[in-house]
C-alpha cells in the first residue's frame, strides 16, 4: 500500500482483545524472528513473561498494529534478574520504571510510529508520576538511544546476534533530548494544524480543488451544485440552502438582510466574541433589536429569556451562536427552538462551529449559516445559508445579500468557483458523520481533561464545553503570543492571534479539520513544556529533590 493511501495513524494503550493478541504476534515476529532472543515455537506467538503486569502504549493502521512498547513499574524489573545491584548504578529517583518489547513492523519505520509511542510515553509517564525510565536496547539501535539521551551502565547482556545494553534516562533529559527528534519528524510531516481555519485538509479534498476549473453556467457544474446542496440539507435536517461565494461573515450578513424584511424587532444573545459580531451585523444592518450581553463563557439564561419575551411580546426573532468559538462553549439549540416555537417567534443560529462537528438538527430553525473552511473540512471561501422557507427575491436587499435571488437561479446566481464547491463536496462526501461526531467528542473530552490535568485553565464549563474548540487561559507569566510562535516553532499551529485572545492571553486548540492522537500527544508535551510558569517548574523539581 502506497504511504499517502494509508489509514492515519492511532496511538493508544491496548485495551482490546483484539490488541493483545496483535501484541502476542508481534513480539514474536520481533524477538523470535528477527532478534533470536527466545527460541521459535510451533505458533507464531509470544506471549510475555510480564503480560499481566504491562501498560502497552501502541500504534495501529486501520485496526493493524504497527508499533508498541510495554511500561511496567512493579519490582523487580527484567534488568533485576539480569543485573545485581541494579539501583547501584542509576540515579537515585522516586518512581522508576521499565520500557521493553519495543517493536515496529519493517515498513513503518520511517520515525513516524517511534515518535508517536515516545509522545504517549511521554504523557503516561507524566501520568503515572514516573521520573527514571531503564531499557535493555539492542545494540542494533544503540546509536538512536543515544540520540534520544539514554545513558548505557552495566554489561552487554544476551548472546551471539541477540545482544542488548542497558541504559536509562531521567524524565529531564528525555524530555530536553525528545525535543530535538521530535522537530526532526517536523521536516518530514509539516506543522500539526490546530487552527479553527485554515483547517489541515485531507487528500481526497486536495485533490478534488486541484481538477481543472469549470464554468459556473455548465449544466455538469449545475448540476454539481444541486447534489452537494442536497447533502449538506440532509446533514442538518434543513429544507433548503444556499452555497455562498464568501465567508461566514458573508453568510450572517446575509441572515441580517433576511432579517431585516421582518419589520420585527429582535433579540440578539451573546456570551462571546462570535454572539458580539451578530449584533454588530445586526447594527449594520439597520435592525430594531435588544442584546442579552452576558459575561464570556457564561451559560444562557434560559430563564431570563422566557422573561424578556413575556415583557416583549413584539420581539419577531432571536439570533444567537450555536457553538461560541471564542470560549469553546456549546449553546443549548434545542431548549431555543422549543422557547421560540412556544412564543411563535422565529429562531437564526449561527452554526459556523458546530456544523461538521456535532449533530445540528435544523428543524424549527427558521435561517441558519455554517462555513466550507471549518467543521467540514475544507478551504475557507465558501459560506452556507439554511433555510426551511420559500424565499423569493427581493429588490430591497443588495443583490449578493438576496437569498431568493440565489433560489430562483438554482443557486447560481453569479460567478461561482467550481474548485471551492468540488473541494467542499469530496469533504462532505468522504466523511462518515456519525463515526467523526463521536470522535470529535471523544478526543475533545480526552484534550480537555490531559490539559487540565497537566494544569491549563480552560474557559468554558465541562457539561457546556463545545467539541473540537477548546480555549486555554495561560497564566499571566506566560504571554500566549510568544506561546504561540514557540508551539508553531516547535510545528503545531494554535490560535493566538485574533485581538480577542491576545487581549485575553487566551490560546485555542480546535480539531475542525484533519488531526491525530498523536498530534495532540505531540503538541501537550510542549504546551507542557512552554507553558509552565518557571517558578512553578522550579517547585516541582525541589519537591521532587526533597
Amino acid at each position: 500500500m502506497n504511504i499517502n493511501d494509508r489509514p492515519p495513524l492511532q496511538f493508544k494503550i491496548a485495551s482490546e482483545e483484539s490488541e493483545f493478541e496483535q501484541i502476542h504476534q508481534l513480539n514474536y515476529k520481533t524477538f523470535v524472528e528477527e532478534i533470536p532472543q527466545h527460541q521459535p515455537s510451533t505458533t507464531p506467538r509470544l506471549v510475555d513473561k510480564f503480560h499481566a503486569e504491562n501498560t502497552y502504549l501502541i500504534c495501529l493502521c486501520g485496526g493493524q498494529l504497527v508499533g508498541m512498547m510495554a511500561v511496567r513499574g512493579n519490582r523487580p524489573f527484567s534488568l533485576d534478574q539480569k543485573l545485581a545491584s541494579l539501583d547501584e548504578h542509576l540515579p537515585k529517583r522516586q518512581k522508576p520504571c521499565e520500557i521493553r518489547l519495543l517493536a515496529v513492523e519493517k515498513e513503518f519505520r520511517s520515525g513516524q510510529v517511534f515518535r508517536g509511542l515516545l509522545a504517549l510515553l511521554w504523557q503516561h509517564g507524566l501520568d503515572r508520576g514516573y521520573d527514571l525510565a531503564v531499557i535493555s536496547g539492542t545494540t542494533r539501535q544503540t546509536k538512536l538511544y543515544r540520540h534520544l539521551g539514554f545513558t548505557p551502565f552495566g554489561p552487554l547482556l544476551g548472546t551471539g546476534d541477540a545482544m542488548f545494553q542497558p541504559m536509562y534516562i531521567t524524565l529531564e533529559i528525555f524530555e530536553n533530548y525528545a525535543e530535538e527528534f521530535f522537530r526532526a519528524g517536523l521536516k518530514q510531516s509539516g506543522p500539526a494544524n490546530f487552527l479553527p481555519g485554515p483547517v489541515g485538509i485531507h487528500k481526497d479534498v486536495r485533490r478534488a480543488f486541484e481538477q481543472p476549473p469549470q464554468s459556473h453556467r455548465s449544466d455538469g457544474f449545475m448540476a454539481e451544485v444541486t447534489e452537494l446542496k442536497n447533502r449538506l440539507c440532509t446533514m442538518v435536517n434543513a429544507k433548503h440552502c444556499q452555497v455562498l461565494l464568501g465567508s461566514g461573515t458573508l453568510g450572517n450578513d446575509t441572515v441580517a438582510a433576511q432579517l431585516s424584511l421582518e419589520n420585527k424587532p429582535g433579540l440578539v444573545i451573546s456570551n462571546g466574541e462570535f454572539g458580539d459580531r451578530l449584533a454588530d451585523h445586526a447594527k449594520r444592518m439597520g435592525l430594531t433589536f435588544d442584546t442579552l450581553k452576558l459575561a464570556w463563557g457564561q451559560t444562557y439564561d434560559l430563564a431570563a429569556i422566557k422573561h424578556f419575551l413575556q415583557r416583549a411580546p413584539s420581539v419577531g426573532w432571536i439570533w444567537c451562536v450555536h457553538g461560541e468559538t471564542s470560549v469553546g462553549m456549546l449553546n443549548p439549540l434545542d431548549a431555543l427552538k422549543n422557547l421560540c416555537a412556544k412564543h411563535k417567534i422565529k429562531l437564526a443560529v449561527d452554526c459556523i462551529s458546530t456544523i461538521g462537528l456535532v449533530p445540528v438538527n435544523l428543524e424549527g430553525v427558521f435561517l441558519a449559516t455554517s462555513a466550507s473552511g471549518k467543521g467540514l473540512g475544507s478551504y475557507p471561501g465558501l459560506a452556507i445559508v439554511f433555510y426551511q422557507h420559500e424565499i423569493a427575491p427581493t429588490s430591497k436587499l443588495p443583490r449578493y445579500l438576496d437569498i431568493g435571488l440565489y433560489a430562483k437561479c438554482n443557486g447560481i446566481a453569479f460567478t461561482h468557483s467550481s474548485n471551492l464547491l468540488r473541494a467542499l463536496a469530496a469533504a462532505v462526501q468522504r466523511v462518515n458523520w456519525s463515526d467523526k461526531y463521536k470522535d470529535v467528542s471523544q478526543t475533545s473530552a480526552w484534550l480537555r481533561s490531559r490539559l487540565r490535568e497537566s494544569g491549563f485553565d480552560l474557559i468554558a464549563p465541562e457539561e457546556h464545553s463545545a467539541p473540537g474548540v477548546v480555549t486555554v487561559a495561560l497564566p499571566k507569566e506566560i504571554d500566549s503570543a510568544a506561546f504561540g510562535a514557540q508551539l508553531q516553532q516547535a510545528g503545531y499551529l494554535l490560535s493566538c492571534g485574533s485581538e480577542y485572545l491576545r487581549s485575553r492571553n487566551w490560546v485555542q486548540i480546535c480539531l475542525m479539520g484533519e488531526y491525530s492522537r498523536q498530534k495532540i500527544n505531540e503538541l501537550l508535551y510542549w504546551m507542557k513544556r512552554f507553558g509552565t510558569p518557571k517558578e512553578k517548574a522550579v517547585a516541582k523539581v525541589e519537591a521532587q529533590v526533597a
